[in-house]
């Protein structure tokens, strides 16, 4: 049952990633942003210290790691009236969730629709001139960072897969900045602290915008 669990999980993933990839239109809709380079950030990049556990995983009031919404039907059995999972099934219902600490690879924040937060980053490189990076999205965030890297340039949308029926957008980014710490570039990871605003057709006076900074390794497609 685990492997199934985990399998879906990773074929979701895949429908995400290779979703991603920004179109020519986009990158035509969006204005470009130069990269700055540096070898030197300041401010606090602490939070790649911290976790979480998988969304919908939690440590419940009697202090045991059980999960919430995300879990399996059958593993509703091994728990009480209040939740406590029974002291005989731990080891059995740990066989069924994933309780792997997922370390933060962002910090930001942002205004946009359906927007609840998000600690993580993918990072991939796509050829030797291009980087593709993205924001998970969960159940209570359903828009999406895109930033699309080619050589010195980037071109940033945000992608909102709404649950309102019809209500999937894309915001393209109207200003902003993005530095990139060019040492730890070459070493394959990507720190960076960036600004962004996007056009809001909808709402004028109302700005989208994202902020924040990026610490996440540069995988390979």
């Amino acid at each position: 049952m685990r492997n199934s669990v985990i399998t879906s999980s990773l074929l979701l993933f895949s429908c995400i990633l290779f979703s991603q990839n920004l179109s020519w239109k986009d990158k035509a809709s969006s204005i470009p942003i130069p990269i700055k380079w540096g070898n030197n950030l300041s401010g606090d990049f602490s939070f790649v210290n911290d976790w979480s556990y998988p969304e919908g995983v939690y440590k419940n009031e009697f202090g045991q790691i059980s999960c919430d919404g995300l879990c399996p039907d059958e593993i509703e059995v091994v728990k009480d009236s209040t939740g406590r999972i029974y002291e005989d099934s731990l080891h059995a219902f740990y066989e069924f969730i994933d309780t792997t600490h997922q370390m933060h690879s962002i910090q930001c924040e942002a205004w946009c629709y359906e927007w609840g937060g998000t600690d993580f980053i993918e990072v991939f490189r796509k050829n030797e001139n291009s980087v593709s990076c993205f924001t998970m999205t969960g159940i209570n965030t359903h828009c999406s960072l895109n930033i699309e890297i080619i050589g010195d340039t980037c071109y940033v949308v945000i992608n909102l897969k709404s649950i309102e029926q019809g209500g999937d957008v894309n915001f393209y980014c109207t200003s902003g900045y993005i530095t990139i710490n060019k040492k730890y570039w070459t070493e394959g990871i990507m720190k960076a602290e960036f600004s962004f605003n996007f056009e809001h057709i909808e709402n004028p006076p109302k700005p989208i915008y994202w902020k924040g900074k990026i610490y996440a390794k540069i995988k390979t497609t």
